[in-house]
């Protein structure tokens, strides 16, 4: 394990009562096989109880903050807000990769920044926080951790697309992507892309992906566009 699970308590500022529940949280599925130890005692169960309770509270959530809103697109957002690479990148603002219990396998092959674990890993710990601390402790840490902050988050996730509308509506030129480069081996790459407005580079980003770096770059574009005032 790289860090204390200590620091990840004081972080999430939640005591956990059965300190047991916290580690089977960061316990991977291959670092279980690794050490022989029983099925249940890798955080799947765990995370397929967190999987429940952020399902709810987000509910929730969405229901009273928009009361006008459709069921339709009431299940629509909910998808976008809950999604593997949206829990990851709430997972990274607390750096749970960083906590993992992971075979040597899963460790070598770059599974501490994978967005499947890591995502898993944190509706595991809201899954741990349930069990420990019952439905207002769980529901407390979304709301503090990934309710938070949702604007930033959407103009993040729908980055692209919204790059494209400010583009359409502001410029003449076509909006390109290029892919400035990649590093590192087959099992963990790290692209690097740039976003073109006619023959003017914007944002760049790097990504696991060709499309994580060009969510980032988009991002990176959409900041710059709006220091320059354009909305």
């Amino acid at each position: 394990m790289n860090k204390d699970l200590k620091k990840l308590e004081r972080m999430i500022g939640y005591q956990f009562k059965n300190f047991s529940l916290l580690k089977q949280a960061m316990t991977h599925s291959s670092y279980a096989n690794e050490r022989h130890l029983p099925k249940y005692g890798c955080n799947e169960r765990l995370e397929f109880l967190g999987d429940a309770v952020l399902e709810l509270v987000s509910s929730e959530f969405l229901f009273s903050e928009n009361p006008r809103m459709p069921e339709g697109e009431l299940t629509k957002t909910r998808a976008s807000m809950v999604c593997e690479p949206a829990l990851a990148f709430c997972a990274r603002d607390l750096d749970l990769g960083g906590y993992l219990l992971l075979g040597k396998g899963e460790e070598a092959t770059g599974g501490r920044k994978r967005d499947s674990v890591t995502s898993d890993a944190l509706e595991a710990l809201i899954g741990a926080i349930y069990m420990d601390g019952g439905f207002a402790n769980a529901k407390e840490f979304i709301k503090r951790f990934i309710l938070n902050d949702l604007e930033h988050k959407k103009l993040f996730f729908d980055s692209k697309t919204i790059l494209q509308e400010l583009v359409q509506a502001n410029f003449k030129e076509m909006i390109t992507y290029r892919l400035l480069g990649e590093e590192g081996p087959d099992h963990d790459k790290c692209f690097q892309s740039a976003v073109y407005i006619g023959d003017k580079r914007y944002g760049t980003g790097k990504g696991r992906t060709k499309k994580a770096a060009e969510q980032e770059a988009a991002y990176r574009s959409i900041l710059m566009l709006h220091k320059m005032n354009i909305k």
